[in-house]
């Protein structure tokens, strides 16, 4: 069973509906017990962090995801809020991922919307994607490069476009929105 994680963060229609045209059953739900018992894990995110991280405690799902031991993805303000800490808000994140994430500099268009190429693309999540594909990113704070960076991205300033420690995976970009590569990225999560 596929779960996506429901919290008071946009975007799980559009994740449901990527994984649907994959040939994959899941469904969208804040059960804890669901949550456990999934063979995979997406945890996605369009939102402000600090409402997002207060709605997750509330409930006793940053506990939950946390202590997840299956494959879990985090999607935009999921990948942020998988780190130490974001300087939206002054949130502290559940510390998956030791990385703090950082507001752009305002040396060009903030939010950095719209496609872009990753590079240095390493792990089963880039299996048969090129760095010559485009990926869809919408977002105004970006995670540090880091030694648990998977890929990177330039825009302003490179910076990691996705995480990888054990069983957890983050990306920046939004894979349900990013055509073929998105499609191929999210598959080889599901299949891990």
């Amino acid at each position: 069973m596929i779960v996506i994680i429901k919290y008071n963060a946009g975007n799980t229609q559009s994740v449901e509906n990527a994984v649907r045209r994959l040939g994959y059953d899941c469904i969208v739900t804040n059960d804890i017990e669901d949550i456990k018992k999934a063979d995979k894990v997406i945890f996605p995110g369009v939102g402000e962090a600090a409402t997002a991280m207060q709605h997750l405690q509330a409930n006793g799902l940053d506990l939950a995801i946390k202590g997840l031991k299956q494959p879990v993805l985090g999607i935009c303000l999921g990948l942020q809020l998988m780190c130490n800490y974001t300087q939206e808000s002054n949130t502290k994140g559940l510390g998956i991922f030791d990385v703090n994430v950082k507001r752009f500099p305002p040396l060009d268009i903030v939010p950095h919307m719209g496609w872009n190429t990753l590079n240095n693309c390493k792990g089963e999540l880039f299996s048969g994607i090129s760095e010559e594909e485009h990926f869809y990113f919408v977002h105004s704070y970006y995670a540090e490069e880091s030694p648990l960076s998977a890929a990177q991205c330039d825009y302003i300033l490179p910076y990691s476009a996705a995480l990888q420690k054990d069983n957890f995976y983050a990306v920046q970009f939004h894979p349900e929105k990013s055509g073929k590569a998105g499609e191929q990225l999210l598959k080889n999560f599901l299949s891990l």
